[in-house]
């Protein structure tokens, strides 16, 4: 089935609805949109914070310890 298709349908169905019915709809639609920008954001999150350039200053540090400083390894 086409988008299209489906929204065919469900302007036909709420067009029948009482305006109490035709409103409960519309407030579901507006939850779902909400609730999928925010999927949709939280899933974009790690590759913005991929791309940015924000801590790049660390790959620049230097090395403050080395595997001559461990004291104790630990074998899982």
């Amino acid at each position: 089935m086409t988008k299209e298709t489906i929204l065919e349908r469900t302007l036909t169905a709420i067009h029948q609805l009482p305006l109490d019915k035709a409103q409960e709809i519309s407030d579901f639609a507006d939850a779902l949109f909400m609730r999928y920008e925010e999927s949709q954001l939280t899933q974009g999150l790690p590759k913005i914070i991929a791309d940015s350039r924000a801590f790049n200053f660390l790959n620049e540090e230097e090395e403050l310890y080395s595997l001559a400083d461990v004291k104790e390894v630990y074998h899982a």
